[in-house]
């Protein structure tokens, strides 16, 4: 089959791989027509993230239809079209029992710190992912999620990751009516967040970026206020005069490492990030008003980065953080993209054949051609 395989730093190509096979009877051979690359996708992509191995598949946000199954699976058969969320839960273990799959116990034997997850890097189990005309789905009983017959695989493609994630994001803020959100980040995870926030009652949503053609689609898509944090001269100083002195009652980390200034993991490695160099967590921190909740959604990897704890604590802050447990918000979510209250594929700029995915990395990470969300369609796309 064609795939998409890591090469290094900044390089990938597609290749001919040997096709998925039947590994345990549990498993799933899935033909894949959607699979998006994601912003976390950009942090292997960059050479970010430890144990990202040459050869390597990624790709966690994946559309297709089941072509075989183990004979152990009894919720699926050949034909049936799925969403499969980006973590990989065994559906029985204690955190999948309480709806935590991303913390699934049996999925990930090479870490205590999170389950297993597609296309990733060896340090959440090394499975292959989804950008690629076939993926393997272990546990396929647990995991996957039957797409309705009204619903097309574009309006649903992002019940793997993003929209979940996002509005995991808005739900651990905790917001109460009419409260102040600032959301940082105007990427696909952010922009969810956002519309998540209105959802849940929030009076004002103010979103901070430096990208101008994200801040208009974000205007448009979230009615959002928004803060390009390069024309002011201080951004928290710059929240607190938005919100009566006080600042918002929630603030969402929808960046993660790749936020400027937050590089630690590749200043360890190459240079030492400068002391009090800004970055979106040290901005939610200082910005977010005493008492209130910080929501980490942004993706940060090992080692550690700069964090101003001591200022967390004296203030009283919140912080909450996770990997989003996908499976559990599906059928909710599902219910909002299907009443319109939540316009899933707006989001996607771009589609293009797997044999173009080196085009769509460069383009998304190097921010070209208004480039917000990248959709690749092994199999020609077609369900």
């Amino acid at each position: 089959m064609k795939a998409l395989a890591y090469q290094g730093p900044k390089h990938v190509e597609v290749v001919t791989k040997p096709d998925p096979r039947i590994e345990h009877p549990g498993d799933a051979i899935v033909r894949v027509t959607r699979a998006a690359i994601c912003g976390s996708d950009l942090h292997l992509y960059h050479g970010l993230v430890p144990d990202t191995r040459v050869g390597h598949t990624f790709g966690h946000e994946v559309t297709g239809v089941v072509q075989e199954v183990g004979r152990a699976v009894t919720t699926l058969r050949p034909g049936d079209r799925v969403v499969v969320p980006f973590n990989i839960s065994c559906g029985s273990c204690f955190f999948c029992e309480r709806g935590l799959t991303a913390s699934c116990d049996r999925t990930n034997p090479n870490s205590q710190i999170v389950g297993g997850v597609y296309g990733y890097s060896h340090l959440t189990g090394g499975y292959d992912g989804g950008q690629a005309e076939y993926l393997r789905v272990p546990f396929a009983d647990a995991g996957p999620f039957k797409i309705p017959d009204d619903m097309d695989d574009d309006s649903v493609l992002f019940l793997s990751d993003i929209l979940p994630t996002g509005y995991q994001a808005a739900e651990m803020g905790e917001i109460k009516a009419n409260e102040i959100v600032a959301v940082f980040g105007c990427g696909p995870v952010g922009l969810f967040a956002a519309k998540s926030a209105w959802l849940m009652g929030a009076g004002r949503v103010i979103a901070i970026d430096s990208v101008d053609y994200r801040l208009q689609f974000a205007r448009r898509f979230a009615r959002v206020e928004t803060v390009d944090y390069t024309q002011v001269d201080d951004v928290v100083a710059h929240l607190r005069e938005m919100t009566d002195g006080r600042g918002p009652d929630v603030c969402i980390d929808a960046v993660g490492l790749e936020a400027s200034g937050s590089l630690m993991h590749k200043a360890l490695g190459v240079t030492m990030l400068q002391a009090g160099a800004a970055n979106v967590l040290q901005w939610a921190i200082g910005a977010v008003r005493k008492a209130g909740n910080v929501s980490i959604i942004g993706v940060y990897g090992p080692p550690w980065n700069l964090v101003p704890i001591g200022v967390a604590m004296n203030k009283g802050l919140t912080l909450r953080g996770a990997q989003c447990s996908v499976r559990r918000y599906m059928p909710h979510l599902l219910e909002h993209i299907r009443a319109g209250r939540i316009d899933a594929k707006a989001v996607i700029s771009h589609r293009l054949p797997l044999d173009d995915a080196a085009k769509g990395y460069h383009m998304f990470a190097n921010k070209q051609d208004d480039c917000l969300k990248c959709v690749l369609l092994p199999n020609g796309g077609a369900a």
